[in-house]
């Protein structure tokens, strides 16, 4: 099926409260989206999950059985499902409720109360993730284009490279901290390198300082994805030398434009 519209998508909406149901669906039928199927708990979702094909997954944070966030990691660590775009509403602020939520890779989080402006961008941003355009790289091969994927959550991992090899990338490489990273450098050629802020052994902000002054790579393009919003901390990454910096979670354009860009100034 075409996804070109946001009339073609199936939503799961996984809501405990019928009041907010109603709410959100009649915001997603004035956007066009009319296909819904509806879970008040954790478990019902995941049972809708295995006997239907949605396109998204819209759950609230707090449900019945479970959060949102053990929702998302049932997903992303079972045998079905793993890749199913997610999308979070919820008014929760706590990091150890949402970090494990953009570790995971999720589409947006969106606050209670959302503009529908804020959902629209949302569900476009789904669209893309389904069907993303690939790289234009006309100075470089795609099939030659080498990266190399620095993360300590392989369920980010996952989510990245599932982004980079749906835009026509396939040349990844995995490691899961700046110490392998660095030792991965010393023996092949990267195009780019995407890492992580925060990781055990070496953090991101170090591995871009031992690129850049001290390997045989230092002019590599470098994108850092985290979900890192302490602005001084930021500078710091900056003045380090990172090609670009991505916020946690991101649209598939906004990374495909990103990566172009960053690419091509480096040609």
């Amino acid at each position: 099926m075409s996804h070109n519209s946001l009339s073609n998508l199936l939503v799961l909406l996984v809501e405990p409260s019928s009041a907010q149901q109603k709410i959100i669906s009649g915001y997603l039928g004035e956007l066009g989206v009319h296909n819904l199927l509806f879970a008040k708990k954790g478990n019902e979702a995941m049972e809708k999950l295995a006997s239907s094909d949605p396109d998204l997954l819209i759950s609230a944070m707090h449900l019945e059985d479970m959060t949102g966030t053990d929702l998302v990691l049932k997903i992303r660590t079972g045998t079905n499902c793993r890749q199913v775009p997610f999308m979070l509403i919820s008014s929760e602020t706590h990091y150890r409720y949402l970090e494990p939520i953009r570790q995971a890779g999720v589409i947006a989080t969106l606050p209670k109360p959302f503009k529908k402006e804020q959902l629209k961008r949302a569900l476009y941003a789904t669209l893309d993730y389904i069907d993303p355009q690939e790289l234009e790289l006309d100075e470089i091969a795609k099939e030659d284009f080498k990266v190399l994927l620095v993360d300590d959550s392989h369920m980010s991992r996952r989510h990245i490279r599932h982004i980079f090899e749906s835009m026509g990338l396939e040349q990844i490489t995995e490691v899961e901290n700046g110490v392998e990273a660095l030792a991965m450098i010393n023996d092949s050629f990267y195009d780019l390198i995407v890492t992580d802020f925060y990781m055990p052994e070496m953090d991101g902000k170090e591995l871009v300082e031992h690129i850049r002054t001290d390997s045989p790579q230092s002019s590599v393009p470098i994108l850092m994805v985290s979900s890192e919003n302490d602005e001084s901390r930021l500078a710091g990454v900056r003045q380090a030398g990172v090609s670009a910096i991505l916020d946690k979670p991101f649209d598939i354009n906004s990374i495909k434009q990103l990566v172009e860009r960053i690419i091509h100034q480096s040609v």
